[in-house]
């Protein structure tokens, strides 16, 4: 590994759930499959080890001086905006922290949602006769909303005939609805898109939603796909070519 190359430190939310934890970890083993000569580590808020604050204190007992902190995270919520730069402001002094850009919006993004529908058992044929529903996580956050809405705008430029946002929790409205109003609006066949990255208690809620709405397919969650180990690579390139600004500026 070149000694110049920051560490990438991924930072997901954690969940009780160890289906969360497990997902993460293959998705940060795909993108140090894709970039073998870089050193990637992973760190939770909460519910699972290591914490940031231990991941951090390690990274600065072994020397690392640079690190690139990236939020596995689709949009801009609180978490984003206060949680992480709170944890990395404690931090030891001796490292120098960029905190990357949070995946969202994204090309990559669409991509993976589309190789989990397909995989579900769509074509792209049916893309012209299916109602889709994107269905996220839910935030109490504005701006984050208006991503996923706009997400939802993106995917059908894309071809599908008619896509729905829908929310976990905090936003409305729920799957089961957007999937109704679907069906009320005369589509046979209707999808629902999971748009989170790992499995836990707001996916389920989103495939209960699904199941009770009358869905025909339901996706998985984008999980550790190639697009998603993609799209940490190209924030991580962005940060740290921020960093290389910074330091020469």
């Amino acid at each position: 590994m070149h000694h110049s190359s920051p560490v990438l430190l991924v930072i997901a939310h954690g969940s009780r759930d160890p289906r969360h934890a497990a997902t993460v970890h293959a998705l940060t083993g795909r993108v140090r499959s894709l970039r073998p000569g870089l050193r990637v580590e992973t760190a939770f808020l909460d519910f699972n080890a290591p914490s940031v604050p231990q991941v951090l204190g390690r990274l600065a007992a072994e020397g690392v001086r640079d690190v690139v902190a990236l939020p596995l995270l689709l949009t801009r919520a609180f978490h984003a905006k206060a949680d992480i730069p709170t944890v990395l402001r404690q931090a030891p002094p001796a490292l120098r922290i960029r905190q990357a850009e949070v995946l969202g919006p994204s090309p990559l993004l669409l991509a993976a949602v589309e190789r989990r529908l397909y995989e579900a058992g769509l074509t792209p044929a049916d893309k012209s006769s299916t109602g889709l529903v994107l269905a996220a996580a839910g935030s109490t956050d504005p701006e984050a909303i208006a991503v996923i809405v706009q997400t939802a705008r993106e995917l059908r430029h894309t071809g599908w005939c008619a896509v729905r946002p829908a929310f976990a929790s905090a936003s409305l409205p729920r799957t089961e609805d957007a999937v109704r109003s679907l069906r009320a609006d005369g589509f046979a066949r209707v999808a629902v898109a999971p748009y989170v990255i790992a499995p836990g208690r707001l996916p389920d809620r989103i495939a209960v939603g699904a199941d009770a709405g009358g869905a025909n397919v339901v996706a998985d969650v984008l999980g550790p796909s190639p697009e998603l180990a993609r799209l940490l690579l190209g924030r991580y390139d962005e940060a740290r070519a921020e960093q290389l600004l910074a330091a020469t500026a």
